[in-house]
């Protein structure tokens, strides 16, 4: 069985074997030029001007770097629309399926050798290049630090190898389900998509308690001859990015957003606060037009309240959304088993 499965999909497989391949020739290639710049350029850079080189060379690849990002998150969804959709859906449109049960396979045993033998080449294919997209844009992911947004959590480390099997599985039920090929390939699509789009927003956030702070505004003020960005040297790392003015005179309001390198803020813009934690508004507010909020924040003694997920917290934020993908991995092709036994005839 597990000869005959390899007949059928060694075409997908070997062309996708030459797909990574060449994909790993232009990485490989690109990745040591990236490294070289960067060794040239930020490793040894110290003092005030090193935001612009970083800058620069971030300027220079970070389109090239969104591109290959968005590629590898794409995979597991053609995977699992041209692997996954056919792999039952195929056998039972053209009826081909009561012929290899009517031999000395059963059920059981056919379902395990498809899942398993073309399941594990998927998850691998898009494992390794997972592993090698990490390897090469961490110079660049080394200066933007900025590994918790949607796109880049979601293109590195080891949650592809997750969202690989989940897709392939999938598209596997959705065959089973609709037995009809092209029908099966519109619904994976979908579904997938639907599920890259709600697991960033709406559950990832809850996979841990955020941390909670409050981010005097005077810690965002302008610095002289500190490297801490736009906005200056904030004594604890934040540094704002954000700032909405509302209203005017004794109803004027501010809303700060702030950010600290590697972590996740996922609280939203705060509005400034007075030490005994009352919002403030007017011009004590520093939310007068006339005057710069920066130059307000350096004598103030307001503060914003900030939720966010430290840096720290990356690599278990990888494990538990890995390991959610697997166990519905794992439910659909219980399920599978099941509908197979059961309902398919």
């Amino acid at each position: 069985m597990i000869w005959l499965t390899w007949r059928q999909y060694r075409v997908q497989t070997l062309v996708a074997l030459a797909a990574l391949a060449a994909l790993a020739i232009f990485l490989v290639v690109t990745g040591f030029q990236m490294r070289d710049a960067y060794d040239s350029t930020v490793a040894g850079c110290q003092g005030g001007g090193c935001d612009s080189v970083k800058e620069a060379l971030v300027a220079q690849y970070q389109t090239l770097t969104y591109y290959v990002t968005a590629l590898l998150i794409a995979v597991p969804g053609i995977i699992g629309v041209f692997w996954g959709a056919p792999l039952i859906a195929r056998e039972l449109e053209t009826g081909t399926h009561r012929l290899i049960w009517n031999q000395s396979i059963t059920r059981g045993r056919w379902l395990l050798a498809k899942l398993g033998v073309v399941g594990l080449v998927a998850v691998v294919v898009v494992g390794l290049l997972s592993l090698l997209v990490s390897w090469w844009a961490s110079p660049i992911d080394r200066i933007t630090m900025d590994r918790f947004t949607p796109l880049m959590f979601s293109g590195r480390a080891i949650v592809p190898f997750g969202y690989t099997a989940f897709a392939f599985t999938l598209g596997a039920c959705a065959g089973l389900l609709l037995r009809r090929t092209v029908p099966a390939m519109a619904a994976t699509l979908v579904l997938f998509t639907a599920v890259q789009i709600l697991v960033p927003f709406v559950v990832r956030p809850h996979y841990m308690a955020p941390e909670r702070s409050d981010v005097a505004l005077k810690s965002l003020a302008m610095a002289p001859g500190v490297d801490g960005g736009a906005f200056g040297g904030p004594k604890d790392g934040w540094k704002g990015v954000h700032i909405q003015l509302t209203g005017s005179g004794d109803n004027a309001s501010m809303l700060v957003g702030v950010a600290r390198p590697g972590d996740w803020v996922v609280s939203e813009p705060g509005s400034a606060l007075d030490p005994s934690g009352r919002e403030v508004r007017g011009t004590q507010g520093c939310a007068d037009p006339r005057v710069d909020p920066f130059e307000c924040f350096a004598t103030s003694n307001l503060h914003i309240k900030v939720a966010y997920q430290p840096a720290d917290r990356y690599w278990t934020f990888q494990w538990i959304e890995t390991g959610i993908f697997l166990a519905l991995s794992g439910l659909l092709a219980g399920f599978c088993s099941w509908w197979l036994r059961r309902r398919v005839a």
